[in-house]
């Protein structure tokens, strides 16, 4: 029953998470490079800016889920006290 309760805090979590994820890495991204990040779309780019791009972009959204999703499993623990997911 908690998983069921806990769904709509847990998608909003990963909006938040997304959208901040998103945002870190522009600005992160800006301190290492003075252009804008590349996309795989862009012929002009080289593999190893592409993969470094990527790669941290990868790793700064999955941090940033995993801190999101556990302050909110926290947060609907101490309010209902109930753990949501595996204990």
């Amino acid at each position: 029953m908690s998983k069921v309760l806990f769904a709509p805090l847990g998608i909003a979590g990963g909006l938040v998470a997304g959208l901040a994820s998103k945002k870190l890495f522009d600005f992160a991204w800006a301190r290492v490079c003075d252009h804008d990040a590349p996309e795989p779309e862009n012929r002009d780019v080289s593999w190893g800016e592409l993969a470094a791009a990527l790669a941290l972009e990868g790793a700064i959204f999955r941090v940033s889920r995993g801190l999101v999703e556990r302050a909110s499993r926290l947060a609907f623990y101490r309010f209902t006290g109930a753990w949501p997911g595996e204990e």
